[in-house]
This record gives structure tokens, C-alpha cells and sequence, in this order.
């Protein structure tokens, strides 16, 4: 009899252990707003987005790069350029070079196409989380410059 209620005892708390586990790694899988902007509707939802002042949303697009500026070197180091949609809304990626390899061959006139988390901020928002993250807390990012994957 002590046994089955050991026995019991050691199941139920396994049960809960796989449960907690379970909903761990779901939470680290999902965006972290639950939304994901497909590259299809890409420029009306970050314009949508824009307008709401969202923030952490998963967004696909493309855009054409009309700067490249100097490197973010406060904290990690960041690759920072300017891209502008075909809405005509400009957006600022910040593509992380101490996790990611830097697009090396960058050129104002160059098409990206990209993967990342949506900031707002007043002047058209931010793409970051361009890359895998090593603690898989945000869904990986890339960017893709002439026919290369960066992440």
C-alpha cells in the first residue's frame, strides 16, 4: 500500500514536471506578441503597427536600403541602416554583428528582405532580433542580402 501511494506520488509529480516543461519551451517557440506580420502584408501592417505604437511583434518584409550608418557600439555591437518600404515608410534595422555575421558588401540602393521584432519609435520603428538568440527567448530572425542568409 505505501508503495502505490509513493508510486502515485512519484507519477503525479513527473506529470506536473513534463506539463511545466512543455509550457516552458512553447512560451520560448512562440513570438513574443503572439503575432506574426507575413512578408505579403508586411508594409500595411508595420504602417498599421506604426500608427498603434506596437512593440515585439514578428515581422517579415522587404525593403530597399537608402543608408547604411555607423555601427551602435554601446552594448553589443550593431549593424544600423535605414530601409524604405514599398509604402514609402522607412524603418531602422539594427542587425546584431556580435551574434550574427555583418553584411559586409551593404550599399545604399540594396534590396533586404528580413526577419525580426517590430519596435515603434517616432521616426518609423526598429527590426532587431535579426538573428537566432542563444537563450531561444524570441524566434530567429535573418536578413537576406544578395542571395546570403545572415543570422
Amino acid at each position: 500500500m505505501r508503495y502505490d501511494r509513493r508510486m502515485k506520488r512519484w507519477l503525479a509529480a513527473g506529470a506536473i514536471a513534463l506539463v511545466a516543461v512543455v509550457a516552458a519551451v512553447q512560451l520560448r517557440q512562440a513570438p513574443p506578441s503572439g503575432r506574426v506580420i507575413a512578408s505579403a502584408d508586411a508594409d500595411r501592417s508595420l504602417a498599421e503597427a506604426f500608427e498603434r505604437h506596437d512593440r515585439n511583434v514578428l515581422v517579415e518584409g522587404q525593403g530597399t536600403v537608402i543608408r547604411v550608418l555607423s555601427d551602435d557600439r554601446d552594448g553589443s555591437r550593431h549593424q544600423r541602416f535605414i530601409l524604405r518600404l514599398a509604402s514609402g515608410q522607412t524603418v531602422l534595422v539594427a542587425h546584431n554583428i556580435d551574434l550574427a555575421r555583418r553584411i559586409a558588401s551593404l550599399r545604399a540602393g540594396d534590396s533586404v528582405s528580413f526577419r525580426g521584432e517590430y519596435e515603434w519609435n517616432a521616426v518609423g520603428g526598429v527590426i532587431h532580433w535579426t538573428h537566432a538568440d542563444p537563450a531561444s527567448r524570441h524566434p530567429a530572425g535573418w536578413i537576406k542580402h544578395h542571395g546570403e542568409t545572415y543570422q
